[in-house]
């Protein structure tokens, strides 16, 4: 099959109906948990009560936040 008989359409970056947010946003929340719940099991492996494991991440999260808004990227416009 060559190029020219393909039935295949690229759709310019301003007629897209969803943005590009919206597509990842779920793949990163899924991501999130993910990583969220492997950080809980080796936590709790390691003998740390599932709370204390949870308020851990929470204050690891909390410090990711802070140093975004406090440390912008430096490549930003």
């Amino acid at each position: 099959m060559s190029l020219a008989s393909s039935s295949v359409q690229v759709v310019a970056p301003d007629e897209h109906i969803l943005t590009v947010q919206e597509v990842l946003e779920p793949l990163y929340r899924k991501l999130e948990q993910e990583a969220e719940a492997k950080l809980l099991e080796a936590a709790v492996y390691a003998g740390w009560s599932a709370e204390e494991a949870l308020e851990a991440i929470d204050e690891l999260k909390r410090h990711e936040l802070e140093s975004i808004a406090t440390h912008p990227l430096e490549s930003a416009p």
